[in-house]
């Protein structure tokens, strides 16, 4: 067995002792995997646990996923952001029932059909649920391997995904792709931690030219930056004796099918001001300055009249609980009625 490959047989082994205790790694079902992989992408595993559970409680099959409506979807997914993860689900359901008769496609090529499906997490489905020897490339395993052979491939160029799963390859012993990726993710987790890595605690520390120079933290290498754009936003907080007017957003832009205020009123609601708010957020390619002002309408006719009108949807704060808003407008509703 070559060196590289003993390495990689190391780390098996301290995963085989060490393993963490998650719930989507008691099965080998590849739908669950799916869905805790989704969840995962932007969610750390504390928290991404019991989302994970009550996802799965509400929705056990791609079918009744698939069946399920929109707001039943997103509202399920209320505390995760990242929306479009949600609806994208919805939407490869359909296409397991539709496309595969509702059972999983058993390999990478077929499962990067699926949408919102991307290189990485086919590759998790179908090495840890199908057995394909298939390394799941993400940011532990940028981390990881450019550390072991302190190669300073920039991790942020186009190239980076296939140049790291051929290093990854060198490490990963034949049929145990599955176990082999999950090593790498809790490695990365817990240990090759992006700051004050754990050199001493690894099971690669043998062999690793970074760890051997004491360079660790100076890798992965990477020179391209994220440039956010910025982006103004507006809207009007119509309210009447605590009900309020929202409407759904459309698929062509951020927020996609969430739940927002109207966008501007009448010139005759101006009398009805009430205050204005300045709200900035970060999304991860925009900076966001969104700007709500407070209308308080007397007349309940008058208020109801305009809903109509705007095809607006009337609320309230218990009734805003069981819709998906974008997280600055929801915590502004919290807000509001705080006092």
């Amino acid at each position: 067995m070559n060196f590289n490959l003993e390495a990689g047989c190391r780390l098996l082994q301290w995963y085989a002792e060490n393993a963490r205790d998650l719930p989507w790694r008691s099965t080998d079902d590849p739908y669950k995997i799916w869905i805790s992989e989704i969840i995962l992408q932007q969610t750390r595993v504390e928290q991404g646990r019991q989302h994970y559970l009550n996802f799965i409680e509400k929705f056990p099959t791609a079918e009744s996923l698939a069946n399920a409506d929109t707001d039943e979807v997103l509202l399920s997914w209320k505390g995760l952001g990242y929306y479009s993860r949600a609806m994208n689900l919805h939407t490869a359901a359909k296409q397991l029932v539709n496309d595969f008769g509702g059972n999983f496609p058993d390999n990478f090529n077929e499962i990067l059909k699926l949408k919102g499906v991307g290189r990485y997490t086919a590759a998790a489905i179908a090495s840890i649920a199908f057995g394909e020897d298939i390394p799941a490339v993400d940011g532990n395993f940028y981390r990881v391997l450019s550390r072991f052979f302190a190669d300073d491939f920039d991790v942020s160029r186009s190239a980076a995904h296939g140049y790291f799963s051929e290093l990854a390859k060198m490490l990963m012993p034949p049929g145990l792709a599955g176990d082999f990726n999950q090593a790498v993710m809790d490695l990365g987790s817990g240990i090759c931690r992006p700051r004050k890595p754990l050199c001493r605690e690894c099971p690669l520390e043998e062999g690793c030219a970074a760890a051997g120079t004491g360079t660790a933290e100076l890798y992965p290498k990477k020179t391209k930056k994220v440039r956010k754009t910025e982006l103004a936003l507006g809207y009007a907080f119509v309210e009447w004796r605590g009900s309020f007017l929202i409407r759904r957003r459309g698929t062509d832009f951020i927020w996609k099918n969430l739940y927002e205020f109207p966008a501007e009123v009448p010139e005759s609601f101006q009398k009805y001001s009430e205050s204005s708010f300045l709200i900035n957020h970060q999304l991860t390619h925009r900076s966001l300055r969104i700007t709500i002002n407070h209308y308080k309408i007397p007349d309940e006719h008058l208020f109801r009249r305009y809903a109509a009108q705007g095809g607006f949807l009337i609320t309230d704060l218990e009734g805003s609980a069981r819709k998906s808003f974008p997280q600055p407008l929801q915590r502004f509703i919290g807000e509001i009625f705080s006092g």
